[in-house]
């Protein structure tokens, strides 16, 4: 009978070890961490229970976990050292500093040898041979299968600690390879005016100065947001996102036009007043393709959804030119440029429009003639001309401009 029942211990025994494997599979799946990283919490949850009911004060106990059966063997941690690495004393000594608390100062002192972690070279080469100054040298110990409460609770909130760290930098990781990128997200929650975006494994924060002024945002509204920056944080990884940023323009447009996500099409310059008006300067890298139809998309279908997601902001898609006069008369669409004059040294242009096109060569608020200047990355002065004294004596600069509006 006692031989039956081993068996059946037996059996049952390596049915629950077993399951380790699995179980360590299952975490490392849904925390979204190697295995190897579950493994390694398991081997240092071990050892701190092992030191806690069996080891000594300043011992290093190294646990080595077989997953596949679930045994642990369980090492002490010794450094083999010398006069030369280590302070020696004897206990008079050690007692009579432990007394005396003053220190030199600027006086470096040694660490104190102890026989609980420490191991001199002559009683290390029986051990190994070979062994010399610096090497660790690993001592079996008897293994343990009964701990106590203290013990579990310890291994425990190693466990939980562990984990929550390898989670923590496998998230940093992820986000910090998307930096840069547009992702989307649920609204999940608003606190005064910060929005906080639910992106799936974790989330990120909208602060006022990233958020498209006048927009609404509500709980549980699906939206596109740009991935500004992402820090490592105790707490997880802080991501700060954006609506405002003008990478964001180019980004939503590589997702809705081909050309620009293969290289056929590139964006040159972008510049943004979020929530009300985008230029973007494009030119085309392959002859025979049209930039700003490819942008624009079949009756205006690629930029309306980029205009859509911005929630109306307006879009002038102008097409770059090599030629500063031609590039900045294209800039200050929608108004015609009757003449360019450029200083060239402090890069300056001044731009003659006729005389009932200037208010809108420099837009409402002067927003026009701002946005061209940082297209361009020229200062720009737009003075206006009467058509019948200058249209004989200047020639007038065409530039290719497309200009979408939201539809109302």
């Amino acid at each position: 009978m006692p031989r039956k029942k081993k068996q059946v211990d037996e059996v049952s025994q390596s049915g629950r070890l077993g399951e380790f494997g699995s179980a360590i599979m299952q975490i490392a799946e849904e925390k979204g961490i190697p295995k190897n990283v579950v493994i390694e919490t398991i081997e240092a949850a071990l050892a701190a229970a092992y030191k806690k009911d069996y080891g000594k004060r300043g011992q290093r106990i190294r646990a080595d976990f077989n997953d596949v059966d679930g045994s642990a063997k369980f090492f002490l941690l010794k450094d083999v050292v010398d006069e030369t690495i280590r302070e020696f004393v004897s206990e008079e000594e050690a007692a009579v500093e432990e007394e005396i608390v003053e220190t030199v100062e600027g006086e470096e002192k040694m660490p104190r040898y102890n026989p609980e972690r420490d191991m001199l070279l002559a009683e290390a080469k029986k051990i190994k041979k070979g062994a010399k100054v610096g090497d660790v040298i690993e001592i079996e110990l008897p293994s343990q299968s009964e701990y106590g409460r203290v013990a579990a609770q310890t291994a425990k909130q190693v466990i939980i600690q562990r984990i929550r760290e390898a989670e923590r930098d496998s998230m940093f990781a992820e986000y910090k390879g998307k930096e840069g990128e547009v992702v989307s997200g649920a609204v999940q929650r608003i606190e005064g005016r910060n929005v906080y975006i639910d992106l799936g494994k974790s989330v990120g924060v909208l602060f006022p100065s990233e958020q498209i002024q006048g927009e609404m945002l509500k709980i549980g509204q699906r939206v596109k947001v740009y991935l500004y920056k992402v820090e490592s944080d105790p707490k997880g990884p802080g991501i700060t996102l954006s609506r405002t940023h003008p990478d964001m323009v180019k980004k939503l447009f590589e997702l809705e036009v081909p050309e620009i996500f293969s290289g056929t099409v590139e964006i040159k310059s972008i510049s943004r007043e979020a929530g009300s008006r985008t230029k973007m300067a494009i030119v085309s890298n392959e002859e025979g393709v049209d930039p700003i139809g490819s942008c624009v998309g079949q009756k205006g279908i690629r930029v309306q959804a980029v205009i859509e997601e911005l929630g109306g902001e307006k879009i002038d898609i102008i097409e770059w030119n090599e030629k500063p006069e031609k590039f900045i008369a294209s800039a200050i669409s929608p108004a015609k440029v009757i003449s360019v004059s450029l200083d060239e040294e402090r890069r300056e242009a001044k731009v003659t429009v006729p005389e009932d096109q200037l208010s809108l060569a420099i837009g409402k608020q002067g927003q026009n003639v701002r946005l061209a200047a940082k297209l361009t990355g020229w200062k720009i002065d737009v003075l206006g001309a009467a058509i019948e004294t200058k249209k004989e004596e200047v020639e007038e600069v065409e530039g290719e401009t497309e200009e979408v509006k939201e539809e109302e």
